[in-house]
């Protein structure tokens, strides 16, 4: 099992495409996290979302064995591997789930989703934002572009 989750920071005044904010990645066997390190790990968290869309849905749909991600303006990432049974998803400390590509991609999908709710409809970043989820959604079981 895993579970991921985007939030925007508090106090940040009204909302916006380059808001800055945290990803959480908890699986089995860990947590990896952005949040609460010094030095801050946050991120450009719309912008970083929207990478981690585009490039994990390129992995998912290739083949290729790894994935690293970086976020956007942070050294916060998570690397993603092909394993014989599936794939491992870790952060700095290592594992934190191992899991399949359907169950990733639906964790990635519902957690963007939840975020998009509060980016304007007229932000600069929601042409890219709603393109992203838009070529990502087809990755999920049951899910349309």
């Amino acid at each position: 099992m895993i579970t991921v989750q985007f939030t925007v920071r508090p106090g940040q005044g009204d909302a916006h495409g380059f808001d800055l904010g945290d990803m959480t990645c908890t699986g089995d066997l860990g947590t990896a996290d952005s949040a609460g390190h010094v030095p801050d790990q946050g991120m450009m968290i719309y912008l970083s979302v929207v990478q981690l869309l585009d490039s994990l849905g390129d992995f998912l749909r290739g083949h290729t064995r790894v994935l690293t991600f970086t976020g956007a303006d942070t050294s916060f990432g998570l690397v993603v591997r092909r394993t014989k049974n599936g794939l491992s998803v870790a952060g700095k400390n290592g594992v934190v789930a191992r899991t399949t590509a359907p169950e990733l991609a639906s964790a990635v999908l519902n957690a963007a989703e939840v975020l998009g709710r509060g980016l304007p409809p007229e932000d600069p970043v929601t042409p890219d934002w709603k393109a992203a989820l838009a070529t990502f959604r087809p990755l999920v079981p049951g899910r349309k572009g």
